[in-house]
């Protein structure tokens, strides 16, 4: 068995305008990182691969999939006030897509303990309808039902943890009882949603669990948020594979946000996940990144978070909840 990474430079491939946050330079940054580490030779190296059609025909209508597709071959397009594609971004974030999609069918058919698909452009802002906040095909989404057609899968979670509320798949699932979706986020912050009323609807009523966040929650806020709600509604939920949607944009050096997280607390919240996969799913977890952009310490939180998938590092011992929780947790109840 082995740890699946997505790692390969075709993602640098998909171009933004001089000084977009959402930059080639990111995954740069992380593959110097991951490759200065001595674990990084354990890791199984999973190949781009593009996207079925029928995957991303489930998640997106025909008019999305048409409006992406009219950016091939284009040197600029704008797709929205911030999101952006080049010539070879539709033929990158199939491949993102793919690969997403490739590896989550690899946890779920259980050839591998897991694994951290290293993509770009992002995905969890696009909606069925369009693109937007970054990203042009929702990757996680397109995890999820791919997943969901595989033998003995029934029921998928998806975490996000990033510091954008992932307005996207919360809407492409909103209706569906068998794709919980938890989100964390910094709130109000863009893209404006994510409240806690919005828990699903039809079938899939309860199905969808908000936690907006105020501004400047760290370490152990985040660690108590999810040891104290978030695990306990994974527990609930009963999930056959965890999808996370791993952004690191709740860090401190980030400059689009307004969180308190380190290395140090990303670690803590993949020890919480993985535990959490391990006691419902047999260890079923795949990682998707998706925002992040401080260079430095987006590279060095996704080597934290790696190091725990593959037993290299044991996250710190959480903190004592702080008293600010204890009243967010009154709220949120």
């Amino acid at each position: 068995m082995s740890y699946l990474l997505v790692l390969d430079p075709v993602f640098s491939e998909h171009a933004t305008p001089p000084g977009h946050p959402e930059r080639p330079e990111r995954l740069r940054a992380v593959a110097g990182r991951l490759r200065s580490w001595s674990g990084f030779s354990g890791l199984t190296l999973l190949e781009p691969s593009p996207v079925a059609q029928r995957w991303l025909e489930e998640v997106h209508d025909a008019g999305h999939l048409e409006r992406v597709e009219s950016t091939r071959g284009r040197a600029h397009t704008q797709l929205d006030p911030d999101t952006h594609a080049s010539a070879d971004s539709e033929r990158v974030a199939r491949l993102a897509a793919g690969s997403a999609v490739a590896l989550a069918e690899a946890v779920a058919g259980g050839e591998a303990d897991g694994g951290f698909a290293l993509i770009r452009p992002p995905g969890h802002h696009a909606e069925s309808s369009r693109p937007m906040g970054f990203c042009l095909y929702n990757n996680v989404a397109a995890a999820a039902v791919a997943a969901l057609a595989q033998p003995g899968i029934e029921r998928v979670a998806i975490v996000d943890f990033d510091v954008h509320h992932g307005n996207g798949t919360q809407e492409i699932f909103y209706s569906r009882p068998d794709v919980l979706y938890v989100s964390s986020h910094q709130y109000p912050l863009y893209p404006g949603t994510g409240r806690v009323e919005e828990s699903g609807e039809g079938p899939g009523r309860g199905a969808t669990l908000n936690l907006p966040l105020p501004a400047g929650r760290g370490n152990g806020f985040y660690l108590a948020l999810y040891r104290e709600i978030v695990v306990p509604a994974l527990e609930k939920f009963g999930p056959d594979l965890i999808l996370v949607s791993a952004g690191y944009d709740a860090h401190h050096r980030d400059p689009l946000a307004g969180m308190n997280l380190d290395e140090e607390g990303f670690a803590g919240l993949a020890g919480l996940l993985d535990g959490a996969a391990g006691r419902l799913c047999g260890g079923r977890i795949a990682y998707f990144l998706e925002g992040g952009y401080d260079l430095d310490a987006l590279a060095e939180s996704v080597l934290a978070t790696i190091r725990v998938n593959v037993g290299d590092s044991t996250p710190p011992a959480p903190p004592p909840p702080p008293a600010e929780f204890d009243e967010y947790r009154r709220q949120l109840r």
